[in-house]
């Protein structure tokens, strides 16, 4: 295990945008795995891989990348200030988890293929709920990650958080 971080951290060093946007596809795609065999239950044989496809891109591409910009803009509004982590949790709440929520729905729907209309209709139907349970969670987590996580590291500690919290977005907007 040992020799595995360091190789994370290695590569974090090296490559950092690159390893967190992968990391992120790697959740990502793993809370839909975990939703579709044990939340929805499904069998093997019923597995969506497509589905799960578009949850490591999403994370690849969009938000990997969004959420290593957004702590990196955080940090550098705020370092050195008082109450900074504190600071950070609040902008983000109030700032990010709203704009991420509705980016969140809208990306996946639209990497799924559906209209203009249809998304509307998820975002109506989903959002509010969504973005009520993202208080649930996220406020007391980016509290620990703003105030004792290093920099480099906020995406990772995220991560780990959002393996459940990705299983619940799947579950919920991969539902017809």
């Amino acid at each position: 295990m040992a020799a595995l971080w360091g190789r994370y951290i290695g590569l974090l060093q090296k490559y950092p945008l690159a390893t967190m946007s992968g990391t992120t596809s790697i959740i990502m795609s793993g809370g839909d795995c975990v939703s579709q065999l044990v939340i929805e239950k499904r069998s093997l044989q019923n597995y969506d891989l497509v589905r799960s496809g578009r949850f490591a891109v999403a994370g690849l591409c969009v938000f990997g990348p969004i959420m290593r910009g957004w702590y990196l803009a955080l940090d550098k509004l705020y370092k050195g200030t008082k109450m900074a982590g504190i600071k950070m949790m609040v902008t983000d709440q109030v700032i990010m988890a709203p704009t991420f929520l509705g980016l969140f729905i809208t990306v996946m729907a639209g990497m799924r293929g559906e209209n203009l209309e249809s998304i509307k209709g998820k975002l109506k139907r989903d959002y509010g709920t969504v973005l009520l349970n993202n208080y649930k969670v996220w406020p007391f987590t980016q509290f620990i990650n703003f105030n004792f996580v290093p920099l480099q590291h906020r995406v990772l500690f995220v991560n780990f958080v959002a393996l459940g919290w990705n299983t619940y977005l799947a579950w919920k907007t991969e539902k017809k």
